[in-house]
């Protein structure tokens, strides 16, 4: 059975969004192998609609990094939204309506490597919910952004996880992985 894995830049403070702001002067080779490591290890994408809408008017026209913009634009790739219509960016499926956790279930079920996340907290959060996240690997920077939407925001219910991992990049960056705790 494949695994849905995600992973996020991540402040002190639980800021996910915008990292572009305030995580390039932690970026490393360290960081550089972990990220490309979770890259490697999945053959699929799982988006939310936020996040596939920004990926997908980037990494179609993107040249800055041909072979970044080719495995982006190569991956298979699932979006979950309940207000898109269509999903038009190379190989993408749109997974809509009332059975995304069917769905998603059918996806873990496919033979295959991991099924790897970006961003998409809202997401994250409602597939912990839903029991069908696998692991959650934060890279917690060593800054307080202050503002932006946290992974876990006020009123969010409890979700108990367990520590599988953890490392200390020389950038003060934690890398750690977390899988949902036995109930």
């Amino acid at each position: 059975m494949r695994k849905i894995v995600a992973g996020l830049f991540i402040s002190l403070d639980g800021v996910y969004e915008a990292p572009h702001e305030w995580h390039f002067p932690y970026f490393d080779d360290a960081m550089g192998r972990a990220v490309d490591e979770q890259m490697q290890a999945a053959d699929a994408m799982l988006l939310g609609r936020v996040t596939y809408e920004e990926f997908a008017s980037y990494w179609p026209h993107a040249k800055d990094d041909p072979e970044l913009a080719a495995h982006m634009n190569e991956t298979p790739k699932y979006v979950v939204s309940s207000t898109l219509e269509r999903a038009d960016w190379r190989n993408t499926t749109l997974i809509a309506g009332d059975n995304v956790v069917a769905e998603l279930r059918k996806l873990k079920a496919q033979p295959g490597k991991n099924i790897g996340i970006t961003g998409s907290g809202t997401l994250v959060r409602s597939l912990l919910r839903e029991g069908l996240l696998d692991e959650l690997r934060l890279l917690v920077h060593p800054i307080a952004v202050g503002s932006g939407k946290r992974l876990f925001p006020d009123g969010s219910n409890q979700q108990p996880l367990q520590l599988v991992d953890s490392q200390t990049f020389d950038t003060g960056v934690l890398y750690l992985t977390y899988q949902p705790a036995a109930e």
